[in-house]
């Protein structure tokens, strides 16, 4: 048995895949959902994304330190309209939902704990820091794109826009060539 720091991941369809509870069924995942973004639609009158979230508690912390230039500032002052605080738009709630789900998912899943999944070639360290930079890049990413990738899968997918599936397919196309580069450190 490996220590804590140790930990090592081992790849799906190995005798020992690494994961430790049961895994929610992918299909029922799946439906529910479509069935979060049908209610989205239904209910706010638009689909779901995150990155909106990101940049409204950025806003809300450069106001605690920098009120004078988030007014100054035509694209932060935007997230303040009417003196409503940035934090007060849906979008900051489904991220709080996201999380929470997420919890709840691991806590049913038996899957609860902590540590850093990382292969047998890579250290914390070099495994955090790689996660903070990739982390970074989408972030800036997303708002030069005016959008993140949920929002252009499950929005623009389910709208059937022809700019949301080229964009998944280049996503996951992008992610099958890079799996080539970095996949040694897993194994």
């Amino acid at each position: 048995m490996n220590a804590p720091d140790k930990q090592v991941f081992t790849p799906p369809g190995s005798d020992n895949d690494g994961v430790e509870g049961k895994l929610w069924n992918p299909y029922l995942g799946g439906v529910a959902l479509g069935l979060v973004l049908l209610a989205s639609f239904l209910v706010l009158g638009h689909g779901i994304g995150a990155s909106g979230a990101a940049s409204r508690l950025g806003v809300t912390a450069l106001a605690a330190v920098a009120p004078e230039h988030v007014a100054e500032t035509p694209y932060f002052a935007k997230y303040s309209e009417g003196g409503a605080s940035p934090l007060s738009n849906w979008l900051v709630f489904g991220v709080v939902g996201v999380f929470l789900g997420g919890a709840v998912a691991s806590m049913t899943g038996g899957r609860q704990k902590s540590g850093v999944v990382r292969g047998p070639r890579i250290s914390v360290g070099a495994r955090l820091a790689l996660a903070l930079t990739g982390g970074v890049i989408m972030g800036f990413a997303a708002r030069m794109a005016r959008g993140c990738t949920s929002g252009q899968a499950l929005s623009g997918g389910a709208l059937l826009s022809v700019g949301s599936w080229v964009f998944m397919l280049s996503v996951f196309a992008g992610g099958y060539a890079l799996a080539l580069v970095v996949r040694r450190q897993w194994q």
